[in-house]
């Protein structure tokens, strides 16, 4: 799968890099950290596609970490790896927000069809719903906001920046990374882009005047709804 962004936290340094290695092989991103807290920084800044977080891991476990992040992100897909096999351990992961359960040792094979499913399965879930933004019905697939009975048609990269600012809604998005997950860089001319599909998107948003998005001082971009 390409440009699909992995964060593997993985305290033990040979098998984190066997995994890193077999992942970027099938054209994955990876992203590797040593401890949760290292996972948490990298989750911030690199805002990764899916998680592979172990348990036992030091400065924050898999299961804080996993826990913190599902305040911030309902959305993305959670694989623990882990040495427990109890159903009570089993039962932790997935009331931490864990979608997912792997026993070690495991093989790559299974980890990358167990990437994919979940990774195929947000796809159809993001398919068919419509997220509520303020008084909007924002409709991913059909790439459209409607407001009291008015459907305004986005276009593919207008639907890709509300979505990205919607799921850190009322938070700051920093312009680099806004631009290196959609742009892939943050050159001058990609940032004048960037500008110009928000100024359209703020256009296209200003029936509801509860829902904004406001620049801060250049650092970022933040959806107020």
């Amino acid at each position: 799968m390409n440009n699909v962004k992995v964060l593997l936290a993985e305290d033990e340094a040979s098998l984190g890099m066997i995994v890193k290695e077999s992942l970027e092989s099938r054209n994955f991103t990876v992203f590797h950290a040593e401890n949760g807290e290292k996972a948490l920084d990298i989750y911030k800044t690199k805002l990764p596609d899916i998680l592979v977080l172990d348990v036992m891991m030091p400065k924050k476990d898999g299961f804080t970490l996993a826990k913190e992040i599902r305040q911030q992100n309902k959305q993305i897909p959670i694989i623990f790896l882990t040495a427990k096999s109890q159903t009570a351990d089993v039962l932790e992961g997935f009331n931490n927000g864990g979608n997912d359960y792997l026993k070690k040792p495991f093989s790559m094979e299974e980890l990358i069809v167990r990437i994919k499913n979940l990774l195929q399965r947000e796809v159809q879930q993001t398919a068919t719903k419509i997220i509520k933004i303020g008084n909007y019905q924002f409709n991913i697939t059909k790439q459209t906001l409607t407001i009291y009975n008015k459907e305004t048609q986005l276009t593919h990269r207008e639907t890709q920046l509300l979505s990205l600012l919607f799921n850190k809604k009322n938070e700051v998005v920093e312009r680099t990374i806004i631009l290196n997950k959609l742009w892939g860089n943050d050159n001058f001319f990609t940032a004048r882009s960037m500008d110009v599909f928000i100024s359209r998107l703020r256009k296209k948003l200003q029936n509801d005047k509860n829902v904004q998005i406001i620049n801060s001082r250049g650092f970022g971009y933040k959806l107020i709804c």
